[in-house]
């Protein structure tokens, strides 16, 4: 049987870095198996339903590299399948399961659900009293035909087994038992005829011949739920297997209030996809390789659920620094200035060739973490310095300084080649032969070219701003200051 994989998330809000994963994985597993992989939008739950959630949804997804195979569309223009466009299917299921005397009808309000569970408050688990409860057991097919045919509210539940063992196998965690005892008579139609997770979803993975979920660990105590579906059904299940939970680097549960959690986030902040999916691939899996850096081919290729952990995985910023470090090494430098244009752009420096934004990436590669960092830590490479670092100046000025770098700026306008180790072997020379060094010397050029105390090699910036950017602030310079 073909391989058919699924991604199903909720449209609460932003992509959230674990529900990334869980694509990712799904993904791989589909591609490496030759098998398809499918969006689902499991958005029957309207009270938290967020506008434009989906959109963003696709968009992280599109941004990450992870494409969807199946779905409404010409042309293979997919869409998600989306479940609020699929409620006659889940009623007819509904109603079937009610056929088989696998599911019921109960008419408690909510008032009456609380009241119930107040009085088993000191109960380790408040499952629902089909004993007690306003239900057709209790009252009975009349009574239950009466409501029923003057509209009265319902809602479908479960019924669970007594006393029954329920079993599945899971790849990541291997055999797991949960006796029915302790699986509550879940809704499975609400009373706004739309349905709860747990019915579309085994509804919707058997229609859509789904042969592998891949999910993350907080599903697992649901899934005895749609075991006990998957058999009142009469279908046949498909293999499960939960992922492991993201963690902080405290170990709790990786949550927005410790940090960025929203993949639209690290996007925005400036992190390469490509790096970000390599990072997120190896949280909770790991090729067996000694290295880290991996391209997306080589993560299909390698890809196994079997490999998979149970322990939760620490979710490392800095380690995903690093990474998106490397991959940034890497790129070539026409890239990066691509990246750098609008960057540039939000700070109003205009006016700049590809082929001088190339020059200033080649300058500070080894020095950045992103490519946005470059106008914050060298603005001096689009505009001449309007303030000197005070302690810097007073620091490295001296008494003949003024006097020497005249003498420099002369050179420097008669220098043919301005190019790094010219200009190097120039400023040594005549620095030596004046009785200094040159660390003398290179510091207030730094200062007068920069205004800062730090940066890539001087005399290679000096190369990529030019001899006549570079004669003019010290010009500019010398004016002001003399």
């Amino acid at each position: 049987m073909s391989v058919r994989v699924r991604f199903a998330p909720s449209p609460t809000g932003f992509l959230h870095v674990g529900g990334l994963r869980t694509a990712l994985y799904n993904f791989l597993f589909a591609r490496h198996s030759n098998g398809t992989f499918i969006l689902r939008i499991e958005d029957t739950d309207r009270s938290r339903f967020v506008e434009n959630a989906v959109e963003n949804l696709v968009n992280s997804l599109k941004w990450a590299g992870i494409e969807f195979d199946e779905g409404p569309g010409v042309g293979g223009n997919y869409g998600p399948y989306t479940q609020s466009e699929r409620l006659d299917i889940y009623k007819k299921h509904a109603g079937l399961l009610h056929d088989k005397e696998a599911a019921y009808y109960a008419f408690d309000t909510p008032e009456e659900i609380d009241e119930m569970r107040k009085r088993k408050s000191g109960d380790s688990f408040q499952k629902y009293d089909r004993l007690s409860m306003k239900n057709e057991f209790t009252l009975g097919k009349d009574e239950t035909d009466r409501l029923l045919s003057s509209g009265a509210p319902f809602v479908f539940r479960l019924r669970v087994p007594d006393e029954k063992e329920i079993k599945f196998n899971d790849i990541i965690r291997g055999e797991v038992e949960v006796n029915s005892s302790e699986i509550d008579d879940q809704v499975l139609m609400k009373s706004d005829g739309y349905p709860t997770y747990h019915l579309a979803n085994v509804v919707d993975d058997h229609l859509m011949r789904i042969t592998h979920v891949i999910r993350g660990e907080e599903w697992l105590p649901s899934t005895p739920k749609h075991v006990i579906l998957y058999d009142s059904f009469g279908w046949e299940k498909p293999e499960f297997a939960h992922l492991p939970l993201l963690l902080n680097p405290d170990k709790s549960k990786l949550s927005k209030r410790q940090g960025s959690v929203a993949v639209e986030d690290f996007a925005s902040e400036g992190y390469f996809s490509d790096a970000f999916v390599n990072f997120i691939a190896l949280l909770g899996w790991n090729p067996s390789s000694d290295r880290e850096i991996y391209s997306i081919n080589e993560l299909i290729e390698s890809f196994s659920l079997e490999k998979i952990n149970k322990g939760g995985a620490v979710f490392d910023k800095a380690k995903l620094e690093w990474m998106n470090f490397q991959y940034l090494k890497d790129k070539p430098s026409s890239e990066l200035a691509d990246l750098l244009k609008p960057v540039l752009e939000s700070k109003r420096y205009i006016g700049f060739s590809s082929d001088y934004l190339e020059k200033v990436i080649n300058l500070f590669k080894e020095r950045i973490k992103f490519v946005k960092d470059i106008p914050d830590i060298a603005c001096y490479m689009f505009e001449a310095p309007k303030e000197y670092e005070k302690e810097y100046f007073e620091k490295y000025w001296k008494e003949n300084t003024a006097v020497l770098i005249k003498d420099l700026l002369q050179m420097y306008k008669g220098c043919t080649a301005f190019v790094h180790q010219a200009l190097y072997e120039m400023t040594k020379s005549y620095i030596e032969n004046s009785g200094l060094k040159l660390k003398d010397i290179v510091h207030p050029i730094r200062l007068i070219i920069t205004g800062q105390s730090t940066g890539a090699g001087m005399f290679e910036t000096m190369e990529v701003l030019g001899k006549e950017e570079c004669v003019s602030r010290i010009e500019q310079f010398l004016r002001n200051r003399f």
